[in-house]
């Protein structure tokens, strides 16, 4: 060890020890003071939080040992710090550093552990770790200059141009109302994204119908709609054509169309839910039954969408019509008993809240939205690109899919009111007849038609548990299928790409707990897509000479080519 790193590590030595005592009263404090939303409080204001005694006493005992083991490696030069955020050179060859950098992780698990050992509801709870995760995440010595010792190294190497190009991807970013994922630059929806030949044969206020071009002599009789988030933009599904999932379908014969959905902009602040069903969700099916003039459509809904199909499939069986032979549901909530992290934001104030600031009129920014699910993944999502962005002035690198999650929509205030309440808060639309959709008392009970039901394991949007208690409220024939990674990485798994796995179970019983079919399920190599295209074709019906043109007659014509204007409409 170098003189100069013995004489540091002297000076930072005095009264360790016996300051251990005091930072673990100042940990507590520090905990007690975070603004921990929801929890009871004095009356000084500050929150009253109650921990678990043997929890306390065991996190002390783990904080002590771990900061003498801490302070220990220091002196013998052998810190190791595993966190990404901190596993540069820089890092690791500046003790002083490395020491901040260690000390803000043991910190960090403590605040976390002490989070853990609150005694409250499991709401409260889930909030509470849920507010330390962000600050946690925000307070990392990595995110500011003065304390990330790459990019001070990177200034001193590039005489300080790297700050300066800092300042100017800030300023740019101020500018665009966002945090730059990916260089946005390089990306242009319907030159190198949404790519999949087609044409735009209906329109209205709500969304434009997008038909694709087929790529095989025959097709299916039964033709196929997409219904996508109206949260999100349509192209998730149609990004390259090695990944996209409108082109695979198409691939595989069927005749398919597409929902793009508007961007709604002030003159689509009065819409409703009721809307969206009657007039989108269901204007589509009508639609697509009298271009190809099939009695019945095969459907599939992700996300918000497969919330907004279902829906449509109740509004559609209460008045006696079944126009849809099959349905598929990725990463859906229907019945909303398991709605993960995004619990901790909904309860009746926060829903009242919202309900009187645009539940009669107004919009949603696409911004809040997008900004809400980057905290959901903190590090990843916002933090790692304020660091690369600003602190070491780099440019993100090209990415569609990050170019998609950065390309926000609005959504109708009383639409975005109605959907908070009924869904995440109370659940209404699992209760038959409690809910009226477009003048009709709906029942799920009664959209009894085969089903695919997807969900992915490492979903933190849809939990696995959430999408698969679908098969608790559908009541046809049903297919259950687990795919490996999260919301996104999930469903868009091309079977060329040859990864992740996917988890199938041939019963046909669907017990109540998702654990327990995961514990009868056998995973399969590679990506589910193969499965769900065996089972669709099996719902399909013969096939048809492939149609020579777009849309039917003067009614349904080409009003213009694929990806149309709707999705290139900004917030």
């Amino acid at each position: 060890m170098s003189s100069a790193t013995s004489q540091f590590w002297s000076q930072m030595g005095d009264g360790f020890h016996s300051n251990l005592t005091k930072s673990w009263g100042e940990a507590m404090r520090h905990f007690q003071s975070m603004d921990l939303g929801g929890l009871k409080t004095a009356q000084d204001g500050t929150p009253v939080v109650q921990f678990s005694p043997e929890k306390l006493q065991a996190l002390q005992g783990q904080y002590f040992k771990d900061a003498t083991d801490l302070w220990n490696q220091s002196l013998q030069n052998s810190l190791q710090v595993k966190d990404r955020r901190f596993s540069g050179e820089a890092w690791s060859t500046n003790p002083m550093a490395a020491f901040n950098a260690a000390t803000y992780l043991l910190n960090a698990r403590i605040l976390m552990g002490l989070a853990e050992a609150v005694e409250a509801d499991e709401k409260t709870r889930a909030r509470i770790r849920f507010a330390v995760e962000q600050w946690v995440a925000a307070a990392a010595p990595s995110n500011f200059l003065a304390f990330n010792a790459e990019a001070q190294k990177k200034a001193i190497e590039t005489q300080g141009e790297s700050i300066a190009k800092g300042v100017k991807n800030l300023l740019h970013d101020i500018q665009q109302g966002h945090v730059s994922m990916t260089d946005e630059s390089l990306f242009e929806v319907g030159k190198n994204v949404a790519t999949t030949e087609g044409a735009v044969v209906f329109e209205n206020e709500f969304f434009q119908l997008i038909e694709y071009k087929p790529l095989t002599a025959k097709v299916y009789e039964k033709p196929f709609l997409l219904v996508p988030p109206c949260i999100n933009k349509f192209y998730i599904l149609d990004l390259q054509p090695e990944n996209s999932l409108i082109r695979y379908a198409v691939s595989q014969g069927h005749r398919t169309f597409v929902v793009s959905w508007r961007n709604p902009d002030e003159s689509m602040a009065q819409k409703t839910w009721d809307d969206y069903i009657e007039h989108a969700a269901i204007e589509a099916i009508n639609t697509v039954q009298a271009i190809t003039g099939a009695p019945k459509i095969n459907a599939l809904g992700f996300c918000v969408g497969g919330t907004i199909l279902s829906t449509a499939l109740a509004v559609l069986a209460a008045r006696g019509q079944q126009p849809v032979a099959s349905a598929t549901f990725l990463t859906t909530l229907i019945n909303f008993t398991d709605t993960g992290i995004l619990d901790v934001f909904i309860d009746e104030n926060f829903v009242k809240f919202r309900e009187q600031q645009m539940g009669q009129g107004g919009l949603l920014k696409g911004q809040d939205l997008a900004s809400t699910f980057s905290f959901l993944r903190p590090n990843d999502l916002v933090w790692n690109y304020v660091v690369g962005n600003y602190l070491k002035g780099e440019t993100p690198p090209p990415f569609d899919l990050l170019y998609w999650n950065s390309d926000s929509t609005n959504l109708p205030g009383p639409f975005y009111a109605w959907y908070l309440r009924n869904t995440y808060l109370e659940n209404n639309l699992v209760e038959p007849g409690k809910t009226q959709v477009c003048g009709e008392r709906i029942d799920l009970g009664q959209v009894d038609l085969p089903v695919y039901v997807y969900g992915s394991r490492e979903d933190h949007i849809v939990p696995i548990g959430g999408a698969y208690a679908s098969t608790q409220v559908l009541p046809g024939k049903k297919r259950f299928v687990m795919g490996a990674s999260g919301h996104i990485a999930g469903v868009i798994n091309p079977p060329a790409a040859k990864k992740r796995s996917h988890w199938l179970s041939e019963g046909t019983k669907f017990p109540a707990d998702v654990n327990d079919w995961i514990a009868s399920a056998k995973e399969v190599p590679g990506s589910w897509w193969t499965d769900w295209s065996n089972w669709l074709k099996g719902h399909a019906g013969k096939q048809i000479a492939a149609p020579k043109t777009y849309g039917k007659g003067q009614k349904f014509k080409v009003i213009e080519a694929a990806p149309g204007r709707y999705v290139k409409a900004k917030a």
